[in-house]
């Protein structure tokens, strides 16, 4: 029961305050007039505005309420390290028991895991939540358990109450990180580039640890071991294998008694493009389609041309001197002999033998493809001739040889089983609409010449004509790949007759095999995220394809099994929250996968401090004790006052009630005040006027 004496003013304040300004001023003359009647009307003037200013008692009845204090429980990965969450757990349980000690206090107890994505740890976020729910006249102290890695520091709330840091970890602990400075999303193939990574060690790392061991894989491969120096970047020298998407794995091995491997990785992934296709297009003659290709290529602005034509034969003798010729002799030792590597492609259209040649150029095509080249050949009649390309050295990397028959007529192009799963002709037909007589084959224009081959038994026949004549081979040669369209008249195509093609499609897809480019191998197996989902592709030849064996950051595998979506494409999707690196295999295929970075935000930096706390603590006058010293007191401190030392951490009592009963009653009735203020104001008078 409390009592409050108050004030209901009956005129308002302003008016009050003239009153009483004109009533001082009243009594002051008549104490330098020395009146007798001063000890009368001073208690009268008292009374009276005691009447005006309405006094009363206010009653309640109060219920006290305890004190709160918060404990906020960091339960996030780095928490999960060392002995760091039963050390917490231990710490947490003697809160629990000081807390209940103190009596009229309650501990509210919230957890903190991981935060939804790689977004780390948000202890400010929990506690911000935590207050909001208690009122905040009854916070004592908040109490965080954590290794004092948080993310969110700048959603720290307004606190009026101490808080307090209990650090989790041992002053042992020592941790070894790999970081990579930068890492390009793109590359140009066969341009060096320069990855600069640091090993560091962070905490208590023990001496004499000057280098340290690393292990590079690319794609998943073999590994390459290194020893590097620790403290200080590393320039890494790189030139992508392949074109497509190139994944770079870089570890170091776990140190004894290091805290954790989990940012002993590093994963950069880097796509690797062609700065500009370099393309020697040698005709053999004039025709109608070689405006065709040659327009067809410069449009490309990605394709560097170098075209070499045969305008005048040797066997031309019409009586020209040779010095009226507008012609320029061109460079063919320079370009098949000494230059004939830096070609990327080379495409024979319509070329026949004819001396301009020689065999020893012939010989040296052969072996550019034997150790890595590209060679396609458009055949025109001359290919079944006695001229033929194919009667030279050329004829042991072709896929088809001719049988001197040239068949002259319309037909469709067809894809052929093969062709409808081969990734260069698969989903052609989509690029036109259904055949006009509403058979199965694709609604594109008629070709009017076919050269009649034989496939060699290495080739792949992709496209064929009506009677399954073959039109369009592809088959490996060394380390090279060569292709031939056994016709000249893929140019109506580019032209619309009827209707047209997809010539530009075709051409592109066909470029790409022949680069190697890996979403074009006939048998490949590679991985895209889809949101926090993997979606596995597995391309392949045969009616079905081999399980996938994936293998996950944490270590287990599991069997995966692709369904077919199109002709030779098989895909399956699993669950990719966990981040990290993930391993697939099929048969004799592999491929990688980072989902997320290699070393997640929670492992940066594993070395429990309070440094980043420190000023938000300080403004609280609380305190950061560690665990590894003991569980520590709490104890009542005053508002304003220190609330942490050696070995114990203060709240601040709030004293907060409930209200249960409010009463009010008057002091004095004003009427009464009034009759004895005037009573004495009247004496006052009349001891002043018997004077």
């Amino acid at each position: 029961m409390t009592r409050t004496v108050l004030f209901d003013p009956l005129l308002p304040v302003g008016l009050l305050a003239v009153i009483g300004a004109l009533a001082v001023l009243v009594f002051a003359i008549a104490m330098w007039r020395r009146q007798k009647g001063l000890w009368l009307r001073l208690p009268g003037l008292l009374l009276i505005g005691l009447a005006l200013v309405n006094p009363s008692i206010q009653e309640e009845s109060r219920t006290p309420l305890s004190d709160i204090v918060i404990a906020v429980v960091d339960e996030s990965a780095s928490q999960s390290v060392s002995d760091r969450a039963p050390q917490t757990a231990a710490a947490l349980e003697a809160l629990r028991a000081e807390v209940a000690a103190m009596g009229n206090t309650e501990l509210r107890v919230v957890t903190v895991p991981d935060g939804d994505g790689n977004v780390g740890t948000e202890l400010m976020s929990a506690l911000s939540a935590a207050l909001s729910e208690e009122p905040q006249g009854r916070i004592a102290g908040t109490v965080l358990l954590s290794d004092g890695r948080l993310h969110d520091l700048p959603r720290a709330p307004a606190l009026t109450a101490p808080l307090h840091l209990l650090l989790s970890g041992q002053p042992t602990d020592w941790d070894r990180r790999l970081i990579i400075r930068n890492a390009p999303a793109f590359a140009i193939l066969g341009e060096p580039l320069t990855l600069t990574l640091r090993i560091e060690d962070q905490g208590a790392a023990p001496e004499g640890q000057a280098v340290a061991p690393l292990v590079i894989r690319i794609d998943g491969g073999e590994p390459l071991f290194f020893e590097v120096p620790t403290g200080q970047d590393i320039e890494l020298p790189l030139t992508l294998p392949h074109g497509g998407m190139n994944v770079l794995q870089f570890e170091t091995p776990m140190a004894p008694e290091e805290l954790t491997d989990r940012n002993n990785a590093a994963v950069v992934q880097i796509n690797g493009i062609r700065d500009r296709l370099r393309v020697l297009l040698v005709s053999g003659e004039p025709h109608a389609g070689e405006r065709t290709w040659r327009n067809l290529l410069k449009s490309d602005s990605s394709v560097d041309l170098v075209h070499f034509t045969i305008l005048r034969p040797p066997e031309k003798q019409d009586g020209v001197p040779v010095d009226e010729l507008s012609l320029i002799a061109f460079p063919t030792r320079e370009l098949f002999l000494e230059k004939i590597h830096d070609f990327d492609l080379i495409i024979f259209d319509r070329y026949r033998k004819r001396g301009i040649l020689p065999n020893a150029y012939i010989d040296n095509i052969a072996a550019y493809v034997e150790g890595g080249g590209a060679v396609l050949v458009a055949a025109g009649p001359e290919y079944g001739s006695a001229d033929s390309i194919y009667r030279s050295s050329l004829s042991s990397i072709l896929p088809g040889a001719p049988t001197a028959r040239v068949i002259d007529g319309g037909y469709v192009p067809q894809l052929s089983d093969l062709g409808q799963r081969h990734p260069v002709t698969e989903g052609l037909t989509e690029f036109a609409p259904p055949a006009a007589d509403g058979g199965d084959g694709p609604g594109w224009g008629r070709w009017l010449r076919l050269i009649d081959v034989v496939p060699t038994p290495d080739s792949l026949v992709l496209m064929t004509d009506e009677q399954e004549r073959p039109l369009l081979m592809l088959e490996r040669v060394g380390q090279g790949r060569v292709a031939l369209l056994a016709s000249d008249h893929a140019w109506l195509w580019d032209r619309g007759f009827e209707g047209g093609g997809p010539q530009l499609e075709l051409l592109r897809r066909l470029a790409h095999w022949m680069m190697k480019e890996p979403e074009l191998e006939e048998e490949a197996l590679w991985a895209e995220a889809a949101g926090q989902d993997i979606r596995i592709i597995r391309r392949s030849m045969d009616e079905s394809a081999p399980d996938v064996e994936v293998t996950g950051p944490d270590g287990t595998s599991r069997t995966i099994t692709v369904a077919p979506t199109t002709a030779g494409r098989f895909e399956a999707t699993i669950d990719g929250t966990e981040m990290g690196l993930y391993r697939l295999r099929s048969g004799d295929l592999s491929a990688v996968i980072a989902m997320g970075p290699a070393a997640p935000v929670e492992f940066e930096n594993t070395i429990a401090s309070g440094e980043a706390l420190e000023p938000l603590i300080g403004s609280t006058n609380g305190g950061i004790l560690p665990m590894s010293e003991g569980a520590p007191d709490v104890r009542h401190v005053r508002e304003g006052r220190p609330a942490a030392g050696n070995g114990w951490i203060g709240i601040t009592p709030r004293g907060a009630y409930q209200a249960a009963d409010v009463r009010i009653f008057t002091l004095i009735p004003a009427w009464l005040l009034l009759l004895i203020g005037a009573t004495l104001i009247l004496g006052a008078w009349l001891r002043e006027g018997r004077r």
